[in-house]
């Protein structure tokens, strides 16, 4: 391509862009806000999703046995965790390990020396590899011959789980809905630009015009809009994790946030492709509803 078709290109992009001033704040603005909800939804769910799952990794199953359990027993059910693939590890604690982690624990709270015997049983500690697997392995184990008692705290768990896929379909929902809004708002705004240089598109396809070069310019438009937008959302959420974030860590340090619990590089190029990706995917919808009538 010649410097005479790039500076005609640059200039067409230029002037469509300033052409509609109202419609293109309009869907830069709408952009930004459906980048910044993008940007805050992805924020969110990393932070809970981490403390979830430092929670999680904390969830010990105990599973206790019996206090007729032989030795044999012992082995077996030891011998049967070991070859679960979804088991991390397993310890076994002996009665005598327990009570001397209870004293440990209570620092002379409950005095032991009371004690005529150990009335704590047997028990394995078992920690799983994913936390959706708390459930079924707890269930497994349960049924081993030995077994007495599992405990897991189910009922955190259950919770834990159920708030990350109410989040998830939440989120998702909400980010739909408003890139729907944004390439609408976007789409509309690249068609009036369209109809209002309808004779010129007219004559240059006369001229033997292809359909890209005539798309190109508009969806180089719609590309700015998206991407400005992004860049826009991009510093509202940085001055908003600056001013807001360290203030909810001290007010929740019982909730294990870490001060940046995702790579805020990594975010910033995934939010401004997702502007870009809007803007031009509107644009060529757009334009190309035109070029086929």
């Amino acid at each position: 391509m010649d410097s005479g078709k790039v500076k005609f290109f640059l200039g067409e992009v230029l002037r469509n862009f300033s052409r509609n001033t109202g419609m293109q704040v309009t869907a830069i603005g709408t952009v930004a806000i459906t980048i910044v909800l993008l940007g805050l939804f992805l924020f969110v769910r990393a932070a809970l999703a981490d403390a979830g799952n430092r929670l999680l990794d904390q969830i010990e199953i105990s599973a206790y046995l019996r206090p007729d359990a032989t030795s044999a027993q012992a082995a077996a059910i030891g011998g049967f965790l070991a070859q679960d693939p979804r088991i991390a590890s397993a310890q076994f604690v002996p009665k005598r390990q327990g009570l001397a982690e209870l004293r440990a624990r209570t620092r002379g709270a409950i005095d032991t020396e009371l004690l005529t015997e150990n009335p704590l049983p047997d028990k394995f500690r078992i920690k799983v590899r994913q936390p959706e697997q708390v459930d079924s392995v707890a269930a497994t184990v349960r049924r081993l011959t030995g077994v007495d008692n599992v405990v897991y705290g189910q009922k955190i768990v259950q919770r834990l789980l159920a708030l990350g896929g109410v989040l998830r379909r939440v989120g998702i929902g909400l980010i739909l809905a408003f890139v729907g809004v944004a390439s609408i708002i976007i789409s509309n705004t690249i068609r009036l630009t369209v109809f209002a240089r309808r004779r010129e598109i007219a004559i240059m396809q006369l001229v033997g015009a292809t359909n890209t070069y005539i798309r190109l310019p508009f969806i180089c438009e719609g590309l700015l809009d998206g991407l400005i937008g992004a860049l826009v959302a991009l510093a509202l959420l940085a001055g908003a994790r600056a001013a807001l974030w360290p203030r909810l860590l001290e007010a929740l340090p019982w909730v294990q946030l870490r001060a940046m619990p995702v790579d805020a590089r990594i975010l910033a190029v995934q939010l401004i492709v997702t502007g870009v990706a809007i803007g031009v995917f509107a644009s060529w919808i757009s334009v190309g509803r035109y070029l086929r009538t």
